[in-house]
């Protein structure tokens, strides 16, 4: 190769070093353009009403801080009281097993269950765990500053991306060669009509699965139906990982009230689910983003080993803008015209 083709492989190899190094920070920026455009939907709205842009965005912005504001004060306080009751309650619970335990003993025979553990043993072995569990909570605590630091950037970028967006645009696009300007724009107005329609139906299933929630669970007569309903609306916007999560609170209050119905509240859980995979999301992704469920558990684990508890968060816009730019500036302008030249 020549000199200058030369130096085009080293530029390039340097560029993906440096975005490799700097990816933490790419995440952020991506995640303040994910809360951006989110909340440009309301503020497009506002503005159809003859409202201008700042004051719809301001307006915005304290409407989802009011909404933050509730959710903390409807779902922390009673998950903190009923927890503390949960602690109390675990020698009661312990003992409910040990009883579980003899009773299975007596029976059934010895031969057939030879190796049933000792609650008491297990209690030990649990110890080392709690100790380690100890251990890393202080360090989660000790790095909080970070977090803290990080959550501010991330509003303060969608804040300026919210109140004047276009010179970021025009910069990012003004990195491309001329003639693929205008293409890149094209590509950005995409990628922004998919974040927007994957927003809209990811709000439209929260919803679902919160009135879902709250219906079986008011029907089951378990304690903080409201709370429990609006947690398993929110953790639905982690597929496959949120759900599960969801069910464990409502578990252990229901435990508390009546054993059988740990078991009735996994049940329903498990039921909303079905009807979230085989109805719900075909009907409300349909008209949206549709994404492969194979596709969106491979990007959870892609994006979580890379970024960590945020690109699992953030897998799914993600995967929306890297769907829309694959499709796009591969396909349609590589691979098409490639097939287009052949024939």
């Amino acid at each position: 190769m020549k000199l200058g083709q030369w130096l085009g492989v080293i530029a390039f190899v340097a560029s993906l070093y440096i975005i490799w190094q700097i990816r933490q920070l790419l995440l952020l920026l991506f995640t303040a353009i994910v809360l951006a455009v989110a909340i440009n939907q309301l503020v497009r709205q506002l503005e159809k009403t003859g409202i201008q842009r700042i004051w719809a965005v301001w307006l915005s912005l304290g409407i989802v801080v009011t909404l933050l504001a509730g959710f903390f004060w409807l779902i922390v306080p009673p998950f903190v009281q009923q927890f503390q009751q949960l602690l109390a309650l675990f020698p009661t619970g312990i003992e409910r097993i040990q009883q579980g335990i003899n009773w299975l003993e007596e029976r059934i025979q010895g031969s057939l269950i030879p190796e049933i553990p000792d609650v008491n043993g297990f209690v030990q072995q649990l110890q080392p765990l709690s100790t380690n569990l100890l251990g890393r909570a202080i360090a989660f605590f000790s790095s909080s500053i970070n977090m803290v630091i990080e959550l501010l950037l991330v509003l303060v970028l969608t804040l300026m991306l919210l109140i004047n967006p276009q010179p970021y645009r025009q910069g990012f696009v003004r990195c491309f060669p001329s003639f693929y300007r205008h293409r890149v724009d094209w590509i950005l107005s995409r990628c922004n009509e998919g974040l927007g329609s994957w927003t809209v139906g990811a709000l439209i299933e929260m919803v679902f699965i919160a009135a879902f929630s709250a219906i079986g669970l008011w029907i089951l007569q378990v304690p903080l139906v409201l709370a429990h309903a609006v947690l398993a609306g929110l953790l639905n916007f982690i597929p496959n990982i949120g759900p599960t999560l969801s069910v464990v609170f409502p578990m252990a209050i229901a435990f508390l009230d009546a054993p059988w119905k740990a078991g009735a509240v996994l049940i329903l859980y498990i039921v909303i689910q079905q009807l979230e995979s085989y109805w719900l999301t075909p009907t409300v992704m349909a008209k949206q983003v549709a994404l492969l469920p194979a596709v969106t558990l491979t990007a959870q684990i892609f994006f979580a080993t890379i970024f960590g508890a945020l690109g699992l968060l953030i897998a799914l816009p993600l995967t929306v803008v890297a769907k829309t730019w694959i499709e796009e500036a591969l396909f349609q302008d590589v691979l098409d015209r490639w097939k287009s030249a052949a024939s």
